[in-house]
This record gives structure tokens, C-alpha cells and sequence, in this order.
């Protein structure tokens, strides 16, 4: 069948190719001469007069049509991310591109949905990992779209076939505690271990605390970047631990509330690799750095606080009744009387 005049034209290549068929069009003229463009190469027939519709459908820029998915990759990840951004969320982002190879050298016009849900479904990883990579391909689409490198979100209503590993979280026994303090003098990660303990924090909830936000005459800061809504919240500074607090506001060169023993911003590869692992074998414990969290809730539940109270220590409100939700002032005093039980 003849194409239109002005659609452009479609033919096989001699030889011997993987995609033998050309999708070509004349985007203008020069001199007398036409200008003509080519749409792309393709493996059958059909899938080049679906690109060269595609094209006079809506005349993307042939040179974005050549990008492929690592380089729209690259191209977000640079202007979304800089020096400032939180290194887990950058480092997690990474982890999840690398999960998925298959697409990496396809061009990025080329992808479809079944070729997002084919890597979610080959990556052979664990539910978490894969929703990552979900949740990437979600981030690049939005960005493809803002900027006009596409015109559909292939990442929408993709499915997670794998299912969440039950994960049973182990709280540190009394006997880890009293172990741990008596090794808070010889080792610089104990306190940062008893402070997340005494207080309920997400590790990056307190790496990020900066020293403007915490009032130590008063025993309590304020966690202004947290994981969720209900994250953002005060947290008291139990007596026990209040040295470690000031021992580190003394210490720190820098904007951070926790420092390396030089003075210098913690991490959280850093705190892990240098101080939480070893630790963890030093002492003979197999523990995450989350379960400090789910530690000091045992301990607030075992002290017989008040449901609201923790809840509003530790910023978690999954199980908040609406009564709780309205009762959004506790006084600081209420909540170092809750934190000091334990």
C-alpha cells in the first residue's frame, strides 16, 4: 500500500540485519536538497509503520528519539539530585537502576509497559528491592513527560509479583542494654546505639538532626526531615542519655547534631560499615539499626505509657485513632516523663 505524500517512507536494508527495516521522512528542504531524517530501524514491517505513525502523530526530536534509558536516566538523575540530596535516597535510586539491566542500552521511545513489567518481573529480587525499581521508573516517566520526552507514562499500574518477606523484628533483650552501657566508654557508636534507643529515631532521622534544632537545657529537639507526615515531630532527651547529647554538641565542627570522633558529619554508609556492623560483631548481637526503634517502644509499652504519648515520641501513627490524631499538643514535660521510665 502507497503511503500518503508527506508521510514518509518505509523499506528493508540489504543484507544481513537484526532490524532491516527503515522508517524514514523528509523534514524539510536546503538548498534544493530534501533533508531527510531517519525515524528508525526496526525488525519487521509493521513495527516500522508503527514508528514512522508514531511519528507523524506527534514529531518527537530525533535526537531525544536516540537517548536510551540509562542516558534519560543520567540526564534526570543529575537534575534531580545534588550535593545537598540525602545520600540514602541517591544511593537506594542507584541500587534500583542497576536492578534493571534489560533496559539500560534499549532507546527510551522504544520502551513499552511490557518491557518495565518484564524487568520487574526478571530482577529476581526481594519485594522491597523490586518496588524501588517500580518506583523509579515511576520518577523517570514523570520526568520524561515534564520535559517532553514522551507523551504516555508507561510506568503507571505497574505490578509487584512478588510478596513482602515477613520481617519479624527482634527487640534488644535487657541483658543487650546493660551490655551496651557498659561499653559506652569504648566505643564511639554505643551512644549514637542508646541515643536511637532512648528516643525511638530512624537512623536518618537522626543523622539529618542538625545542632539549631536541638535544646538541651529544655532536653528535647526538634526532627524536621523524617520518613513521614507524622515524623515531623518533638522528641524529648532522656536523662540517661543527655551526656551523650552534650558530649557531641561539644565535639561537632559541623551543622550536625552527630559527628565522627573528629568532629566531622556521620553518614549512613559510614555509620554502618564503620561502626554498626563491627559492633554488632564485637558484642555478639545480630541486630538492625531499625530495631533500636521498635526497642524503645517495647520498653515505652513495658513501662505502661500511654499509647498516645508514644506515638507521639516516636512520630508513628499507623494505628492512630481518630481521638489521638485531634489530640495533636503534648507538653514536652509529658513526653521526658514518658521517655525517662525507660
Amino acid at each position: 500500500m502507497k503511503l500518503p505524500n508527506g508521510y514518509g517512507t518505509v523499506y528493508k536494508l540489504s543484507g544481513r540485519r537484526r532490524k532491516p527495516w527503515i522508517a524514514r521522512k523528509t523534514v524539510g528542504w536546503e538548498n534544493g536538497k530534501q533533508i531527510v531524517k531517519t525515524i528508525g530501524t526496526y525488525k519487521t514491517k509493521q513495527e516500522a509503520l508503527q514508528g514512522l505513525s508514531d511519528y507523524n502523530n506527534d514529531p518527537y526530536d530525533l535526537i531525544v528519539s536516540k537517548k536510551t534509558f540509562s542516558e534519560i536516566y543520567e540526564k534526570w538523575y543529575n537534575d534531580t539530585f545534588d550535593d545537598t540530596s540525602n545520600r540514602n535516597t541517591v544511593s537506594g535510586y542507584r541500587a534500583a537502576f542497576l536492578n534493571c539491566e534489560c533496559l539500560h542500552n534499549m532507546r527510551f521511545v522504544d520502551i513499552r509497559k511490557h518491557h518495565l513489567q518484564e524487568a520487574l518481573d526478571n530482577c529476581h529480587k526481594n519485594y522491597e528491592t523490586v518496588r524501588r525499581v517500580r518506583i523509579l521508573f515511576g520518577q523517570i516517566y514523570q520526568y520524561a513527560l515534564y520535559n517532553e520526552l514522551t507523551t504516555k507514562n508507561y510506568a503507571e499500574n505497574l505490578k509487584l509479583n512478588v510478596k513482602p518477606e515477613k520481617q519479624e523484628r527482634k527487640a534488644f533483650t535487657s541483658d543487650e542494654v546493660d551490655l551496651l552501657w557498659k561499653n559506652a566508654d569504648n566505643n564511639p557508636c554505643v551512644p549514637i546505639v542508646l541515643m536511637l534507643i532512648c528516643s525511638g529515631l530512624r537512623i536518618s532521622e537522626l543523622l539529618n538532626l542538625k545542632k539549631e534544632d536541638v535544646h538541651l537545657e529544655e532536653q528535647y529537639f526538634d526532627v524536621r526531615a523524617s520518613k513521614t507526615d507524622s515524623g515531623i515531630r518533638v522528641v524529648p532527651i532522656a536523662d540517661k542519655v543527655l551526656p551523650f547529647w552534650l558530649a557531641f554538641n561539644e565535639k561537632s565542627k559541623c551543622e550536625y547534631a552527630v559527628c565522627t570522633p573528629d568532629g566531622r558529619r556521620l553518614n549512613y554508609d559510614n555509620f554502618t560499615k564503620r561502626y554498626w556492623k563491627p559492633l554488632m560483631q564485637e558484642l555478639g548481637m545480630q541486630h538492625t539499626i531499625h530495631e533500636t526503634r521498635h526497642t524503645c517502644i517495647s520498653l515505652l509499652v513495658m513501662a505502661d505509657v500511654n499509647q498516645t504519648i508514644i506515638k507521639k515520641i516516636v512520630g508513628h501513627k499507623s494505628v492512630m485513632s481518630l481521638t489521638e490524631n485531634v489530640y495533636t499538643h503534648v507538653e514536652v514535660r509529658k513526653l521526658l516523663d514518658a521517655i525517662n521510665q525507660i
